[in-house]
């Protein structure tokens, strides 16, 4: 006897993206896997249509809802084996070393596997999500702060159990060095801010407020999340602004930040940063479909014809009358 799918009508959508010419394969992907999270356990049967299904798809989606899938499926305890592997939440050598069974007195019987639980760090994780108000607090909060408050709010991030942004790629993260030497080298802030931007999806004004920001605690977090040398670091801060650049005190505290700055706690600041966007953007259009309404009703204004005074005579009609 057949079991039905718990994916219905998952090849006709297929089919139907491919020939209206829209791309649904991101939104296909996203939607399988909050059912597929939301479905609690499931029998083998359907763990095996989520993998054959997915495994389609997760090739052939762009980086960023690639991303959203593997931090969806990071924190749920049932991942499939493959998915997990395919999406390198797990690698091949990620072996636990066997421990030594407990010595017993009495027959041994047939050992039961049971299912793996929720680790308490990902149970954590899952319920210390960064919202977007809460990111866009911490992001005020750290660019208000001084150099002494901001070092102790990235020292108490590096503690928090709070979800990091997915890593960048090594490939696309190594060409945005590159890039970015360059352009530090030429002086050239625009072409930096746009590279740097768009390495780490963040928004225009969200990256030149990291380029910008006299302190340089951000762009050490910004350069600390690509990955980039201690060494060229140092040489981005000394030719991206000559001005700054002279202050040895500056470049040797942000030398000895960036030294002890994490990799963890820097993409935690680039979550930071992508959802205090989200959150500006959302208060935006709120408040412009809040107001919408109220604001149509209190500009318009009642029109009303002239009143005819006694005495006046009345306007000539023009036109062939009936």
């Amino acid at each position: 006897m057949n079991q039905s799918a718990p994916f219905p009508g998952f090849d006709g959508l297929m089919s139907l993206s491919r020939r209206e010419g829209i791309d649904i394969r991101p939104t296909l992907l996203r939607v399988l896997t909050d059912l597929y999270v939301q479905g609690g356990v499931h029998t083998r049967e359907e763990e095996q249509q989520f993998v054959e299904l997915t495994s389609r798809l997760i090739d052939e989606v762009d980086d960023a809802t690639r991303a959203a899938v593997r931090a969806r499926l990071s924190v749920y305890p049932y991942t499939p084996e493959a998915i997990a592997r395919r999406l390198a939440l797990r690698s091949a050598d990620d072996r636990r070393m066997p421990q030594a069974a407990a010595i017993s007195t009495t027959a041994p019987t047939s050992p039961i596997r049971p299912q793996r639980p929720a680790t308490e760090a990902e149970q954590r994780a899952a319920s210390l999500l960064i919202q977007p108000d809460d990111a866009a607090q911490i992001n005020e909060m750290f660019f208000a702060a001084a150099a002494r408050e901001r070092a102790l709010i990235l020292h108490n991030l590096a503690e928090a159990p709070l979800r990091p942004a997915t890593r960048i790629p090594p490939q696309r993260a190594q060409r945005a060095i590159e890039t970015l030497h360059m352009a530090a080298f030429a002086g050239d802030a625009e072409n930096f801010t746009h590279e740097l931007g768009d390495a780490l999806i963040l928004a225009t004004g969200t990256a030149e407020r990291v380029v910008q920001d006299i302190g340089g605690e951000p762009l050490a977090c910004a350069l600390k999340a690509l990955g980039m040398k201690l060494a060229a670091f140092e040489q981005v801060l000394m030719f991206l602004d000559p001005e700054l650049g002279a202050s040895v005190d500056r470049v040797y505290r942000l030398s000895r930040l960036y030294d002890r700055l994490d990799e963890r706690t820097a993409l935690i600041m680039v979550a930071t940063w992508r959802g205090a966007t989200v959150a500006t953007a959302r208060a935006k259009y709120r408040s412009v479909l809040h107001d919408d309404e109220r604001h149509r009703a209190r500009t318009a204004t009642p029109t009303s014809r002239p009143a005819v005074q006694p005495g006046t005579p009345l306007p000539s009609r023009t036109g062939t009358s009936r």
